[in-house]
């Protein structure tokens, strides 16, 4: 079997910092195609997400790395030594971009092409990864649509002459593809297991790859609920990978914030006592480009030279209930929240020219939907006030229940310790009362002691805000990223 990779760098634009080989703040273009290559050659990190997801992707980056950088690359083979592993949109979720994941399939065998014109024998590209996945038939569908569509093309005869396509435009390889599950809800993410095990069952696959995602959960649920959710999924791939006999190789998207995961490099070691089973972490962009360079690479060696182990168990149903709790109190907090969260998101600067897909932030009927931006954003607007929202939720439960958290969450009271460095008492105090009581609740629970440096220009942020000085709160929200190491 392949070695599966233990990082996989994203595109997710969490980064206060742009890199040096961008001509702007914003990445995108061929600023991406050289970030892939400088992941590859200088981080150490054997894996680039290639985002198409929401965007216009650039289904010529294999071409353009193999023309850009032959030497490296021929010693160091995409597809065996490195890989790009494409994210492609769900038309079951978003109808009106199922176009886009045709036409990236259909990229597949051109990039295979381009490949073997250079001299290589490995496919590029063979793995693509399906978000918000909810049943193992949208997994059958981007398997089968390849599988018959794109590759079974190259049999169909064309016309009165009879000749086939493959025979005119030549061969269509790779025959077969990966398709990498991404959960994203509480139904999804506690159902996963089952849903893989239907997937896998009859076929012969060498492993099967399943992404957990961390921060959408978070922005819906809570941080709390997060982490306890992907454990319970962990949990349930763990016996599915024990039942089918084959190696369910998880995936799990963490960021830099603690809300997202606090995953940075000089966090990795607690991710991985956290969550010992899972095979690959992702390397967002604050990883990446807002700490030292040397840091980061051997953030990465580090990670490269370990193993996976089995999950920490986790009592799933009390889990669950804890879960439940949490959920709704973290929802009617963040109601109170929303109008002021998405005043600032408008202000915080954008790091990516990509689109990611559009979310809901689903209530109860009787509360109607509340929208509210992405996760990054979302984050970084809460932070940008010194609102830690990795807070939120938590006062549903009781000094007890908390405390049973440390059964199930390891590193609890250090990452909520690690948030509230960020909090503004004087802000807290001037919020909705479901907050600030909330979040009063839960500081007699933890450690906290913020950075009152940090709290002076989060109490600026606020005042901006409130004034309607755009100008000084978007400084505001740069200079209070800057101090955390991360945008959101």
């Amino acid at each position: 079997m392949r070695k599966v990779p233990r990082c996989m760098s994203t595109q997710h634009p969490d980064n206060v910092a742009h890199p040096f080989f961008a001509d702007s703040e914003v990445l995108a273009g061929e600023s991406e195609v050289q970030e892939a290559f400088f992941v590859f050659s200088q981080l150490g990190c054997t894996e680039q997400m290639w985002d198409s997801e929401g965007k216009a992707v650039d289904n010529q980056v294999v071409e353009k790395l193999l023309s850009k950088y032959p030497r490296f690359f021929s010693k160091n083979p995409l597809g065996s030594a490195f890989y790009l592993t494409y994210r492609v949109p769900n038309p079951s979720v978003e109808k009106d971009q199922g176009k886009i994941l045709l036409e990236t399939l259909a990229s597949i065998p051109r990039a295979f092409d381009v490949a073997r014109a250079a001299g290589f024998k490995t496919a590029p590209i063979f793995e693509v990864i399906l978000p918000m996945t909810t049943s193992e038939l949208e997994l059958e569908r981007v398997k089968n649509y390849y599988e018959q569509i794109i590759i079974g093309q190259k049999e169909k005869f064309l016309g009165k002459e009879h000749i086939t396509v493959k025979k005119w435009v030549g061969d269509f390889q790779p025959e077969q593809i990966n398709i990498i599950p991404l959960f994203e809800d509480i139904k999804s993410l506690t159902n996963c297991g089952s849903i893989v095990s239907k997937f896998v069952e009859g076929k012969d696959l060498e492993y099967q790859r399943v992404f957990l995602a961390r921060s959408d959960p978070a922005l819906n649920y809570g941080s709390v609920s997060a982490v306890l959710l992907s454990k319970i999924a962990l949990q349930s791939l763990h016996r599915s990978e024990e039942k089918h006999g084959i190696p369910i190789l998880p995936i799990l998207g963490v960021g830099g914030s603690p809300m997202r995961g606090n995953f940075a490099p000089n966090k990795v070691n607690n991710c991985m006592e956290e969550y010992p089973s899972v095979q690959t972490f992702t390397i967002q962009s604050s990883f990446k480009y807002d700490y030292p360079f040397r840091e980061a690479a051997n953030a990465i060696d580090s990670l490269n030279s370990t193993k996976r182990c089995a999950p920490l168990h986790i009592d799933e149903k009390r889990a669950l209930r804890l879960v439940g709790k949490m959920k709704k109190e973290y929802q009617g907090q963040i109601t109170v929240m929303a109008d002021i969260i998405n005043s600032i998101s408008a202000f915080v600067p954008n790091r990516r020219a990509r689109k990611l897909h559009v979310g809901l932030f689903g209530y109860s009927r009787s509360l109607g939907a509340i929208r509210l931006p992405r996760a990054i954003k979302f984050c970084a607007s809460f932070y940008t006030i010194g609102i830690p929202p990795e807070l939120l939720g938590i006062s549903g439960l009781s000094e007890k229940e908390f405390e049973e958290l440390t059964g199930h969450y390891v590193k609890l009271h250090e990452d909520l310790s690690d948030a509230a460095r960020f909090l503004d008492r004087n802000n807290l105090r001037r919020m909705p009362k479901p907050v600030k009581q909330g979040i009063s609740k839960v500081l007699e629970w933890i450690d906290a002691e913020p950075d009152m440096g940090y709290a002076d220009i989060t109490s600026m942020n606020y005042d901006s805000l409130r004034k309607g000085l755009h100008g000084q709160l978007i400084e505001g929200i740069k200079q209070a990223a800057w101090k955390r190491n991360f945008l959101g």
